[in-house]
This record gives C-alpha cells, sequence and structure tokens, in this order.
C-alpha cells in the first residue's frame, strides 16, 4: 500500500543546504496546441511545486509568449505550428539539444494524439537514456509501436493512463481493463519496460518486472479538467530530484490524491480547481517529511 508510513520508508532526496537550483534538476514540458495551451503551464506548475530546481515548457509559437507571462520562472520554447494550432513535425529537432541538460522531460499534456506519437518517437529514439521520461494524455495513443523505444531508456519511462488511454493501448475493451486494472498494467509495464500508473479511484503503480503498489487515497473531486497534467508535472518534478521512478511515480500519485483531500475539506467535494491542487504540494511533502 501507498501511505504516509511506505512514503516515510522511501523518502524523497533532500538536496544539501549549498546546492543550487541545478542540482535539483531541469524539467522539460513539451505539448499543447493553440486550443489547449493551459496544460502545459499546469504540468509545469507541478514540476516546480515538487521541487523541481529549473522548468522548460515547449508548446505552439502562437502561444509561447502567453505561456512566458504566465510562468516567469520558465523558460519558453517557441515550436513551429500547423495550420491547425498543432506542434508541427520536426519539433524535434529543436528539442533534442536542449535535453541533455534536463533530468526529466514530461510529453503529451495538452496534444491531441495526431502527431504527438511521431514526436514521441524522435525524442525516445534520439535522446540519450538517462532522464525520467514521463508519457501522457496524446503521447499514449501509439505507443505499442513503440516497444524497443521505450525499452532502450531501461526502465526510466513512466506511463500514466486512464483506463480509455490503457484499452487503447492495449487492444483492449474499456470493461476488460477496468475488471482487473493490475493485469493490463502489469501487461503494459512489461511489454514495454516501463513504470505504469494505472490512473482511477484505487490507482496501482507498477515496475516493469510486476511489482505493484497500490494507493486507495484517490478522491472523486480530482476527476477534474487538468488534474492529469498536474499529476504528470509532479511526477516529472520528483524524478528531476533524483526519486527512482517507481518511487516518484508513487510519491506523486499520493502527493496529488492527498491534495484533493486537503482542498475538500477546505473547499467541499467537488468545485476545487486542478490548478488548486499545486499549492497543497509543498506543505504535504513537508509534514510527510517531518514524520
Amino acid at each position: 500500500m501507498i501511505d504516509p508510513a511506505w512514503l516515510r520508508a522511501h523518502p524523497l532526496p533532500i538536496p544539501a543546504e549549498d546546492d543550487d537550483k541545478s542540482a535539483r534538476g531541469t524539467v522539460q514540458v513539451v505539448g499543447g496546441c493553440a486550443e489547449v495551451p493551459g496544460a502545459v503551464l499546469l504540468a509545469g506548475e507541478g514540476a516546480l511545486r515538487a521541487g523541481a530546481g529549473k522548468l522548460r515548457l515547449a508548446s505552439v509559437r502562437s502561444v509561447a509568449a502567453h505561456l512566458a507571462v504566465a510562468a516567469p520562472e520558465a523558460l519558453v520554447i517557441a515550436l513551429d505550428e500547423t495550420e491547425d494550432g498543432l506542434i508541427a513535425p520536426g519539433a524535434a529537432d529543436a528539442l533534442l539539444p536542449r535535453l541533455s541538460r534536463c533530468a526529466a522531460l514530461l510529453v503529451g499534456p495538452g496534444m491531441p494524439e495526431d502527431g504527438a506519437a511521431a514526436l514521441l518517437g524522435a525524442l525516445l529514439r534520439h535522446m540519450e537514456p538517462g532522464p525520467g521520461v514521463v508519457i501522457d494524455a496524446g503521447a499514449l495513443g501509439e505507443l505499442a509501436s513503440y516497444p524497443e523505444l521505450l525499452r532502450r531508456h531501461h526502465g526510466r519511462c513512466v506511463i500514466t493512463p486512464h483506463a480509455g488511454e490503457m484499452a487503447r493501448l492495449l487492444g483492449m475493451e474499456r470493461d476488460a481493463v477496468t475488471a482487473d486494472p493490475l493485469a493490463a498494467a502489469r501487461k503494459a509495464a512489461g511489454m514495454l519496460d516501463v513504470v505504469v500508473a494505472m490512473k482511477g479511484s484505487r490507482t496501482w503503480v507498477v515496475a516493469p518486472e510486476g511489482e505493484a503498489l497500490l494507493c486507495t487515497h484517490g478522491h472523486v473531486g480530482l476527476a477534474t479538467s487538468g488534474s492529469g497534467d498536474t499529476l504528470g508535472g509532479i511526477l516529472a518534478g520528483l524524478l528531476a530530484r533524483g526519486a527512482d521512478p517507481v518511487q516518484a511515480t508513487a510519491w506523486a500519485v499520493w502527493l496529488h490524491a492527498e491534495a484533493g483531500h486537503r482542498l475538500a475539506r477546505k473547499m467541499g467535494t467537488l468545485g476545487f480547481l486542478a490548478r488548486e491542487l499545486l499549492a497543497e504540494i509543498p506543505a504535504i511533502m513537508a509534514d510527510l517529511s517531518a514524520g
């Protein structure tokens, strides 16, 4: 079970007093489109709230300046875009030279599946293994086509599907996934050599070898627009700090769930916003570190 006892037994890396921001790692978030630019912003703030030291956001050129104003803490990369406002083919060429200086990469928030798979494939094929890679939302659609590219990253990739996304990934009916989410997560983890966060009211975290952890701390209020983007960002931030992929995923799932519970106590069961989750994260981490 993922609970406070487990988390305290697997503490997050803590920076030394004289460490600078680079020691806590740089997160690169890639995603968004002209219609959904805010997903990148939510994910980026999640990474910083989880303790990452530096943040880079990459999205379509038409929204880049707006992102830079909304997130003054971030370096913003403007990517070429199609007439439909999507990230254009070839965007990987602009991103790959920068990834050598990143500790974690998050791909997918706010991206339609159209074009996301090709971009992810190019990044996985050409980036050097080592950084943690979080794959979410639109980037999940064609993962089954890239098993060899995922395996070359030696278990450093994390995928965060809900039941519908997992069903498409495995070529199964959604009902079959919801009937046995652990079996589906284990199948995907072994097939792709990735860590899986099988999202739901009960979230399974499964390692490539099949080790499974269960979080039952979910909250109905978390089922809201942008919530998955915040989870992906928190996870990327923890990877950047140096947590291993299973540990980072378990911590991210719990922090996200506990933030929902704290907001529910203050505001009500439903109606809090995904962006409001993020300000809760530092205090939750501090409470767990304090014992």
